[in-house]
């Protein structure tokens, strides 16, 4: 099993749970600002914006709460002074992690991430250490309950995507950032549901963990993704299915 899958798949299920606890629509709302205050507050202008907003709509942010955002990040509303931030090391097995950060202080965020990285026998690496193992694309995963393979490759090669592929019950649809409004567009008029899609960054190869390396990662970058400063995270670990299999036994 594909790691950065796995791990795409717990966070999904876990921001379900967030959303209950308000936490969901914090992160959403920072997505929005940051990326209004970079590229202005007209979506139709600013793809970032763009799926910004539809991610926000994914996770049921009342239409008044986005455009509050968008506000403040085009400097209309107070609020907006966030930063966008990487940071990149490496986890326990040699996993490669790179985690984007949205920030008003990053004092605090820096060593509060670090932190996460040792606790789980990692280390928090310089600007750059690990980027370049990951390529910056968009994803939809779409059910394979509601739509049948063929058809769903046919109409998103059509509209520019770059490869359909299998992820336990899911489609895993990857396109380029500059396509991939498109092949959502595309989906979506052909009555095909996704139960999520953004833009993230996939790994080009992948490190095989087991064992107490494979548990570690997990519990780290649940760690990460549980900080409030924490927006997205990519790693480039693989777990095998028998070894899968036992940390879920």
């Amino acid at each position: 099993m594909a790691g950065h899958s796995h791990w795409a798949n717990i966070a999904h299920k876990k921001g379900l749970i967030d959303a209950k606890r308000g936490k969901l629509w914090s992160k959403l709302a920072r997505g929005i600002i940051v990326a209004a205050k970079e590229g202005g507050g007209d979506p139709a202008a600013n793809l970032k914006l763009r799926y910004a907003i539809n991610d926000a709509k994914a996770g049921n942010m009342p239409k008044d709460t986005i455009e509050k955002a968008i506000k403040k990040g085009s400097g209309e509303l107070e609020g907006g002074n966030l930063e966008q931030v990487l940071y990149e090391g490496y986890g326990p097995g040699g996993v490669a992690v790179l985690c984007e950060i949205y920030t008003d202080n990053r004092n605090r965020t820096a060593p509060e991430v670090r932190k996460i990285f040792e606790m789980a026998g990692g280390k928090l690496g310089a600007t750059g250490c690990v980027a370049w193992m990951f390529d910056r694309k968009g994803m939809a995963r779409v059910s394979k309950a509601s739509v049948d393979e063929d058809r769903l490759m046919e109409i998103a090669l059509e509209a520019g995507a770059d490869d359909v592929r299998e992820d336990g019950d899911q489609f895993e649809v990857i396109a380029e950032p500059e396509a991939f409004n498109g092949v959502c567009s595309a989906l979506e008029a052909a009555g095909i549901q996704t139960e999520s899609a953004s833009l993230t960054r996939l790994p080009k190869d992948t490190v095989d963990v087991t064992g107490e390396d494979a548990r570690r990662v997990l519990k780290m970058l649940e760690l990460l993704d549980e900080h409030d400063d924490v927006q997205s995270v990519s790693a480039n670990f693989n777990i095998p299915e028998e070894a899968m299999a036992e940390l879920e036994g």
